[in-house]
């Protein structure tokens, strides 16, 4: 406040502050401290935008985790065979017995084994063998957050891990199912190929494909609880147009092209022409791949977009 004098005829008369006080009677840190007042800045310091459709990975931090990945995977795999009387001979009873039913009612009953040039139950114990899987590690990756919501909700790390692991849990089905394959090649005495050295390139397109589409699946069915009921359903589904059953030949030369669509189709063929020892059709692998690197990026950004929110979803 101001000063208060007294003049001769006894009116009070109150002084302006001088200057450098604040009227409060405290002191100007301006003038305490020596230095003039800062102007504020012509264009803000921090500009407050809405988000980007597109989050960029988190490739390092998902590095950073990279131990997690193989604890997850070895967790799921112990809890598929805990308190199993069979135990991994699960893996080698599945595609065994699909095979055996084909045989019967295809390979015998329709005559589907007419279209193929290799004994029928080989033919269709080479498509079942990467179907299993593919169909097994979508089925695990789709219901996987769910599965795993007390994790979610208490521990912080990339969430993308979660369904990436539920298909690696599959790899070593995968892996002993081959042995079997294998065992099947030597009894029909089929020599192995210089198209062998392609298995590799398939398996990895196949592993892509599958976390592509249990990725994009998984975040899903986060928001939508009726994607885990209508999953099974799909994936029977899938089988019947993937190439399992019988080859493309049999299907009418005007819809053949729908299976290039479908890159599980083009992937299965792939397998029996690396260990059958038939011809490519690179241009079917082409789309597939394609197909593939687009769906695993898009999956991958779509869930690194709303992985935030599982959380309170979950």
């Amino acid at each position: 406040m101001g000063t208060t004098t007294s003049n001769d005829a006894g009116a009070m008369e109150v002084m302006p502050p001088a200057a450098g006080v604040p009227a409060s009677g405290g002191t100007n840190p301006a003038v305490a401290t020596g230095r003039a007042p800062r102007a504020l800045p012509d264009e803000p310091l921090v500009t407050i935008q809405p988000g980007k459709s597109w989050a960029a990975l988190d490739l390092r931090g998902l590095w950073a985790y990279r131990e997690l990945l193989y604890l997850l995977m070895w967790r799921d795999v112990k809890v598929r065979y805990k308190q199993t009387a069979l135990g991994a001979a699960w893996a080698i009873l599945q595609p065994v017995c699909m095979m055996l039913i084909f045989s019967l009612f295809f390979g015998r009953l329709a005559g589907v084994a007419a279209g193929t040039s290799v004994p029928y139950p080989l033919f269709a114990f080479a498509g079942l063998v990467p179907w299993t899987f593919f169909a097994n590690a979508v089925t695990a990756s789709g219901n996987s957050l769910v599965n795993s919501a007390a994790l979610i909700t208490k521990v912080y790390f990339p969430r993308l891990l979660v369904p990436a692991a539920a298909v690696a849990a599959g790899l070593p089905d995968f892996a002993i199912s081959f042995v079997v394959l294998i065992a099947l090649l030597v009894y029909y005495g089929i020599r192995p190929t210089f198209g062998l050295l392609m298995l590799p390139a398939l398996v990895a397109l196949t592993v892509l494909f599958a976390v592509g589409v249990g990725v994009r699946l998984a975040a899903l069915n986060v928001k939508y609880r009726d994607v885990r009921f209508v999953l099974p359903f799909a994936i029977q589904l899938w089988l019947f147009v993937s190439s399992v059953i019988m080859p493309p030949s049999v299907v009418p030369e005007r819809w053949r092209w729908l299976l290039i669509l479908n890159p599980m189709s083009a992937i299965i063929e792939g397998y029996r022409s690396a260990l059958l020892g038939l011809h490519f059709d690179w241009v079917s692998l082409g789309v597939a791949a394609a197909i593939t690197l687009t769906l695993f990026v898009y999956s991958a950004y779509a869930f690194r977009r709303v992985e935030r929110g599982f959380a309170d979803l979950i």
